[in-house]
């Protein structure tokens, strides 16, 4: 393939199963309700089996964003490593079924595909259980150079910076970027994860990164201030630009001295799972489209208040007529 891609994704590639339960069920499966529990293997492959018959789709914060981004028109690309299992054939299958590139990386062996088991209970409580497995084995290898080489921008996934073999395989991607002429950017994706490697996200927004994503809190742990504004100040020396979503008070993007606030679309709040990721596919959209700041942040602020509004990380209404 030859063809330009508005963006190339890179992260976890997970498979959410996503099922309907009552709370006795919660209950005799020791599944805690209304939070995300990591889990093994073997906790992960009981659990599925014990489930009802679900739903399954691909999912994983950057691959949401790449969904998202071909929901509104624009060309997308992923990367993430799956397992040739069953659910690996789900993902790769359900992916590209929307419309977004992938080719992998598949593993022979190793761990399971990664998956998020959700357990929907009759009150809308998500309890989620997640298996990290084949997804967190991203090593520089597995990073598909030409593909880069079409992209107009990267997309990083924060979740995935955990190991030395994840990080070589973003330097990797970001190299094969620059050296055709895009353009990287990077999501913080949780404060937790940006607790853990602070210095190393600082460093790379420094000298690598031309667009960061974070939201408020991301961002407060970044710079360790408690103050919004005072964070403001310093990520405008740190990064070329940065948009950050502040939740029903919209977002702010933050180009040097120039600060740009956009509203947040007023719709009826269902499920927040994905805002972030769809904030990135409509702000991501715009750039590649030519919008200036604000029009991107309203494109971000419109694919997000439509995912919020319904259960799921994924787009339900056409995001081509919203845009429009």
């Amino acid at each position: 393939m030859t063809d330009r891609l508005d963006a190339v994704a890179i992260g976890n590639a997970i498979v959410d199963v996503v099922a309907r339960v009552d709370d006795p069920f919660l209950a005799a499966n020791g599944v805690e309700k209304g939070v995300m529990t990591l889990i093994d293997q073997e906790r992960a492959l009981s659990l599925y089996d014990a489930m009802p018959p679900a739903e399954e789709i691909s999912g994983g914060s950057a691959a949401n964003t790449a969904a998202g981004m071909a929901a509104i028109g624009c060309s997308a690309g992923f990367i993430g490593r799956v397992k040739q299992d069953q659910l690996g054939q789900i993902f790769s299958h359900d992916i590209r079924a929307i419309g977004v590139e992938y080719q992998g990386p598949q593993a022979a062996d190793g761990p399971e595909t990664s998956r998020c088991l959700v357990a929907v209970s009759p009150d809308g409580e998500r309890s989620m259980s997640t298996f990290l497995g084949a997804s967190i084995g991203l090593v520089a290898d597995d990073i598909n150079v030409d593909m880069l080489g079409r992209a107009k921008w990267l997309y990083l996934e924060g979740y995935l910076f955990d190991t030395p073999e994840a990080k070589a395989a973003y330097s990797r991607a970001i190299w094969a970027t620059k050296k055709a002429g895009g353009k990287t950017s990077i999501t913080l994706s949780d404060p937790f994860c940006v607790d853990r490697h602070r210095d190393d996200f600082r460093r790379l927004i420094k000298n690598e990164i031309d667009l960061l994503f974070a939201n408020k809190a991301e961002l407060l742990s970044l710079c360790k201030a408690s103050d919004l504004e005072y964070a403001l100040d310093v990520i405008a020396e740190d990064a070329e630009v940065a948009a950050i979503t502040l939740s029903e008070q919209g977002s702010v993007i933050v180009r040097g001295r120039d600060r740009t606030w956009v509203p947040a679309q007023k719709v009826d709040v269902m499920d927040t799972t994905g805002a972030g990721d769809l904030f990135a596919a409509g702000f991501l959209s715009g750039l590649a489209q030519g919008a200036d700041d604000a029009q991107a942040a309203r494109m971000g602020a419109i694919a997000a208040g439509e995912v919020i509004s319904h259960l799921g990380a994924r787009p339900e209404a056409d995001l081509k007529a919203l845009m429009a």
